[in-house]
C-alpha cells in the first residue's frame, strides 16, 4: 500500500570532498516542489547543483540541474518509487569538492543521500477516501453523529446543514465505507436518504 511522509527528514554525505545535503518531504504538486527548490537555491548560493525528484501522481519530475543526464534526478525518483511512496519531494544540494565522481559515483551519491534521509523519515499509509452525504430527520441526527464518531469507521464529519431535514457530509477510508453505509441504513430504518455529494 502506498505511503507518504508526515514530516521532512534530512541527510548529509561527504564523498571525495563533495558535500551532498539530502531532504525528503511531503509534497502535493509540482508548483509547490519548484517553490521549495527555488528556496534551496537561495539558501545555498554556493552550491553547484540542486537536483530533485517529485513523485506526485501525474505531476512527477526528475531534474538533474546540470549534472550529466540520468545521474541525479532519475535515480532519486527510482528510490522513491522503490519505497512505494506518493506525494514526496526528494532534493539533494551538492557542493562540488573538486574531484569528479564519474557517472556511477554520482548515481550512488544521489541515491544514497535520498535513501539516508528516508531512513529517518516518518511514513504514513495513504488511504483512498470516500465522500458521502445523507439526510435524516432531526430525531436521528444524534444517532448518526454517534455512529460516525466510532473509531472503527474512521469517519470525519464535514459540513452539517439544518433545513427541513439534517444533511451530514462526511468522509472515511473507502475500505470502511460499505460497512458504515450498511450500519447507517439499518440505523435509519428507511428514514435516511443518501445525497449525491
Amino acid at each position: 500500500m502506498p505511503q507518504t511522509l508526515s514530516a521532512p527528514a534530512h541527510s548529509e554525505l561527504l564523498i571525495k570532498k563533495s558535500r551532498f545535503i539530502g531532504c525528503v518531504q511531503p509534497m502535493s504538486d509540482r508548483a509547490a516542489a519548484q517553490a521549495v527548490v527555488q528556496q534551496l537555491r537561495q539558501q545555498h548560493p554556493g552550491a553547484a547543483h540542486v537536483c530533485w525528484a517529485l513523485l506526485a501522481g501525474g505531476q512527477s519530475a526528475a531534474v538533474d540541474d546540470g549534472e550529466p543526464g540520468g545521474t541525479a534526478g532519475r535515480p532519486m525518483l527510482d528510490v522513491l518509487r522503490h519505497q512505494d511512496l506518493e506525494g514526496v519531494l526528494a532534493t539533494v544540494v551538492r557542493y562540488y569538492g573538486g574531484v569528479k565522481l564519474g557517472a556511477g559515483g554520482l548515481v550512488r551519491a544521489y541515491t544514497d543521500a535520498v535513501a539516508q534521509a528516508l531512513l529517518q523519515a516518518p511514513k504514513v499509509t495513504l488511504q483512498k477516501m470516500r465522500a458521502l452525504a445523507c439526510s435524516v430527520p432531526y430525531a436521528l441526527e444524534g444517532s448518526v453523529r454517534r455512529e460516525l464518531d466510532l473509531e472503527q469507521h474512521q469517519a470525519q464529519l464535514g459540513e452539517v446543514q439544518h433545513g427541513s431535514v439534517v444533511t451530514l457530509h462526511f468522509s472515511l477510508p473507502e475500505a470502511a465505507s460499505t460497512a458504515l453505509v450498511a450500519r447507517l441504513n439499518e440505523l435509519g430504518q428507511g428514514r435516511l436518504a443518501w445525497v449525491a455529494d
